[in-house]
């Protein structure tokens, strides 16, 4: 099975909406990192005109990512500057690090 890595950048104020909507998807899990940074807007009021925002993890099947990312941008959608970004990568490989074994793939 083939895996996908989503990041997503989003508003600090969406993050429960965005959780709640991956739970209701069947999303086994993912990590939330706080993070600062600017991008198409930046806080002018701010010295060096970071933001803070929030960083999702997601490790998902490859056909299912269109339909994670497709959630993310719903949940997290305010439409101003500043709503943030979602990558999709693939990944080469994915281990356990409990079992010390690869997770199933192709």
């Amino acid at each position: 099975m083939k895996y996908r890595k989503i990041t997503a950048i989003v508003r600090r104020d969406v993050c429960e909406e965005v959780q709640a909507q991956l739970q209701t998807l069947g999303v086994a899990g993912f990590s939330l990192t706080q993070v600062k940074g600017y991008g198409e807007y930046a806080d002018l009021y701010n010295e060096g005109g970071l933001t803070c925002h929030a960083r999702l993890e997601i490790f998902t099947e490859a056909e299912r990512a269109v339909s994670v990312v497709d959630t993310v941008m719903a949940a997290a959608h305010v439409g101003l500057a500043g709503d943030g970004i979602v990558a999709v990568l693939p990944v080469e490989s994915l281990y356990r690090i409990r079992t010390r074994a690869p997770v199933a793939t192709d």
